[in-house]
């Protein structure tokens, strides 16, 4: 019905970039919520960034670092990640909210690893 593919992720040096992305392909006839959560090992997972409309929402420890940005006509979603931190690493999952034929759900991605080193 509606896949979510990340991509992007990868190791990084503390200080570093990457910039990750989610494309949604399927029966879509609208995306509501594009967001990115993360879970490190051991950890639950955590809300990262969300983008509703022309609002977006960070973790208070991703701010001023991370910047969420949608592409509509595409139906990407992406994540740039800037000064990379060691507490970064986990892996990285999309999460949207979509509009489909049967109606309107919300669907994960695979994730993608992102592992930062010092």
């Amino acid at each position: 019905q509606v896949q979510l593919v990340e991509s992007g992720g990868g190791l990084v040096q503390a200080g570093g970039s990457l910039r990750l992305s989610c494309v949604a392909s399927g029966s879509i006839i609208s995306i509501n919520v594009m967001g990115w959560y993360r879970q490190a090992p051991g950890k639950q997972r955590e809300p990262v960034a969300v983008v509703r409309g022309g609002s977006s929402n960070y973790a208070d420890s991703v701010k001023g670092r991370f910047t969420i940005s949608r592409d509509n006509a595409k139906n990407t979603v992406y994540l740039q990640m800037d000064s990379l931190k060691l507490e970064d690493a986990g892996v990285y999952y999309c999460n949207e909210e979509i509009r489909t034929t049967r109606g309107t759900y919300s669907f994960w991605g695979q994730g993608t690893q992102v592992t930062v080193s010092s």
